[in-house]
């Protein structure tokens, strides 16, 4: 079997994020280092003046480029940046501003457009801030739902990634308060099943087992702390076994996270967002990596926000960024994969 998109470098596409925050500082400095130009081709969606001040601001060595028109085919053994605005904005590194937003949503927007028109194969994003990107054409928690609705996805699936640990959250980004209401049988079934699909494709897993955690307490106890378990997630762990699915649970977060049992599972469904990402980066260490599960297209980004604080200081690490870039090529590739291997065998001799 033989794959030509397998063999020539990915094309990467790049979003800029919060052009104040340290999304470009951890691209220029991941980029730094020439050879990933080996198997990567990226695209950064910005400007090359911007990205030089930034660069300038943090006396980091120069980065060789070229500027991708409207028209040019990105080519292998370059770096490419796509400028995706007419008039750079001013710079306020370390604030948050609304011209932030804008132009991350700008730069978000060039690289999906890109995407959809095939022009590059996965899509990287720099950190956005929640509060600054809201408009009237942008009404989105963040790229996650902003990117099922691109792909005309009722829900995709937030999975958190660092080597084998891989914990995906039933309800993303709603409010505490909102959590147990939202949650039903059939949205942790749904949860459940795109997780496999995920761990299958995109992971190359073959009989993926799956954790899934309880909603309270020690899971409820027996009911006695909650009836969510017996209720909804029981029977939904039931359901998902009645598919062919392995998955094992409910499980009471501490005790799952605070002895070696998560690794014994191949990927984990949290019923929460601080449920599941709260022990996530503690134990991955700030190598972590958000992917978007259950979508048609390829989308990772690192595991933290814009660090406004620590924002034009050189003191942020790009191993999150380049951990995700690493993560969006393999998934790439396993895909492709998974597409020839599951083809009929009539079509792939064709």
């Amino acid at each position: 079997m033989s794959n030509s998109s397998n063999k020539r470098p990915i094309r990467v596409g790049i979003s800029i994020g919060d052009i104040n925050g340290i999304g470009p500082e951890v691209i220029l400095k991941t980029f730094s280092d020439n050879r990933l130009l080996d198997f990567v081709t990226p695209v950064i969606y910005s400007s090359a003046s911007l990205l030089s001040s930034h660069r300038k601001s943090l006396d980091l060595p120069a980065l060789a480029h070229t500027n991708l028109e409207e028209g040019m085919e990105a080519k292998s053994k370059t770096l490419y940046i796509k400028k995706c605005w007419d008039k750079d904005p001013e710079l306020n590194i370390g604030k948050e501003t609304p011209e932030g937003g804008e132009y991350a949503i700008k730069s978000l927007r060039a690289a999906t457009d890109d995407l959809a028109a095939s022009k590059i194969d996965v899509l990287v994003t720099a950190p956005i801030n929640k509060h600054n990107v809201q408009s009237s054409e942008f009404k989105f928690p963040g790229h996650t739902e902003f990117l099922a609705k691109l792909s005309n996805v009722d829900k995709a699936l937030m999975l958190m990634v660092a080597d084998n640990l891989r914990v995906a959250v039933v309800s993303g980004h709603i409010p505490l308060k909102d959590v147990a209401k939202t949650l039903t049988k059939e949205k942790i079934v749904e949860a459940i099943t795109q997780l496999n699909e995920s761990l299958i494709k995109d992971f190359g897993i073959t009989r993926p087992k799956i954790a899934v955690m309880g909603l309270n307490p020690h899971a409820g106890d027996n009911g006695v702390i909650g009836d969510e378990e017996k209720g909804i997630i029981i029977p939904a762990i039931a359901e998902a076994k009645g598919k062919g699915i392995l998955a094992f649970g409910p499980y009471s977060a501490d005790g799952f996270f605070g002895s070696s049992t998560y690794t014994h599972y191949d990927g984990i469904l949290a019923m929460y967002h601080d449920q599941g990402l709260v022990p996530f980066k503690s134990l991955s260490f700030g190598n972590g990596v958000n992917y978007t599960a259950g979508l048609p297209i390829v989308r990772t980004s690192p595991d933290h926000g814009t660090g406004f604080d620590i924002a034009g200081k050189n003191e942020a690490s790009e191993s999150s960024f380049r951990n995700a870039l690493y993560l969006a090529i393999d998934i790439y590739r396993n895909r492709n994969m998974h597409k020839e291997i599951t083809a009929d065998p009539l079509q792939r001799q064709k």
